[in-house]
């Protein structure tokens, strides 16, 4: 019908094949808990892994089938789903997943994006926000008013969300002041050689 709204992405292939390859980044996903791919790709793979964590939170016998058929490897990735990550996001009502725009990963230049769950051991946001405090806390204006935001963004739902991010920024600050000091280190041995050398000339072997 013309006009009418795009309820799914084709990406260029077939029903069976768009399935297929929907099932394969969404096992890819829930394996590795971060995957680069496509856009669309991540976009639809999206909606397909927030449905399988909303069955994961059902965990009845009818949603265990259902995830079972979507996932290539349920045997390693059923019990994930239905106990990691279960409780992970139990007290979370939507949102599991996340879709970020990145530089183009082919020559082709197709646009390219990670799809990633959220509150886990590779969240890129809480990365990003933890570097960004370090940086913030280090200046005279302290840390700004959209920082302070994406903290309790990244924080809210997570178990022992403050006291994680807090133990990130504190490894950042020392792994930061480390490098200072090899930098430190590594010009005062330039400026001031502990090793002598004679100079050669007449009357030196």
């Amino acid at each position: 019908m013309a006009g009418a709204a795009l309820k799914y992405r084709h990406l260029g292939r077939k029903s069976s094949h768009r399935q297929a390859l929907l099932r394969n980044l969404v096992t890819s996903l829930f394996e590795h808990e971060s995957i680069s791919t496509t856009w669309p790709k991540a976009k639809e793979a999206q909606r397909l892994a927030e449905k399988l964590i909303t069955l994961g939170k059902r965990n009845t016998e009818a949603s265990r089938n259902k995830a079972q058929a979507i996932f290539f490897k349920p045997i390693e990735l059923l019990p994930k789903l239905f106990t990691e990550l279960r409780t992970r996001y139990l007290t979370r009502p939507g949102g599991y997943t996340r879709v970020l725009r990145i530089e183009p990963l082919k020559e082709d230049q197709a646009p390219s994006a990670i799809l990633e769950l959220v509150d886990g051991p590779r969240d890129m946001r809480f990365a990003m926000t933890a570097k960004t405090l370090v940086k913030e806390r280090a200046t005279e204006g302290g840390v700004r008013e959209l920082t302070a935001k994406n903290i309790i963004k990244v924080t809210r739902f997570r178990e022992g969300g403050e006291a994680e991010l807090e133990k990130t920024v504190r490894a950042l600050e020392a792994r930061d002041s480390d490098e200072k000091r090899r930098e430190q280190g590594a010009l005062k041995a330039r400026v001031y050689p502990t090793t002598w050398y004679p100079r050669r000339g007449k009357g030196r072997e």
